[in-house]
Order: structure tokens, then sequence, then C-alpha cells
């Protein structure tokens, strides 16, 4: 990444991968700069959101899977 990509706002993509790099914590410091220098707060809420949700919705699933091969 250049830093002329930090200039620019930044994509549906690339608003998506921040999300999932953000909630394992690996966020690079250019991505984290170019987030919030042109980034609007809005997106990258809601991708959290729909992130949490997914996220919360496998681990439920996991678990219904496991339960239920368990027998119970």
């Amino acid at each position: 990444m250049s830093d002329s990509d930090i200039d620019e706002k930044p994509s549906f993509f690339q608003i998506v991968l921040s999300t999932i790099a953000a909630a394992f914590g690996v966020q690079s410091d250019k991505n984290r700069q170019r987030d919030f220098k042109h980034g609007s707060v809005l997106p990258y809420i809601v991708a959290g959101i729909i992130f949490t949700v997914g996220f919360v919705l496998a681990v439920v699933l996991v678990v219904q899977v496991v339960l239920s091969g368990a027998g119970k």
C-alpha cells in the first residue's frame, strides 16, 4: 500500500477487511490511518454489527451441531 492509498476513501472491500482485522486485532498501522483519516464512522459501525451478529450465529450453529452429535 502506497502513501497515496491512505489519501483515498476506503472502498467497501477495505472496510470489510478492516472490520475483520480489527476483530482479530491485526490491523496494520497504514490501514488504521486510512480508516481514521477518510472513513466515516457509520460504515464501520454497520460492518461491525453485521460481523458480530454473523460471528454469534456461527458460534450458536457450531454449538448446536456439537450438541446434536453428542446426543443431547
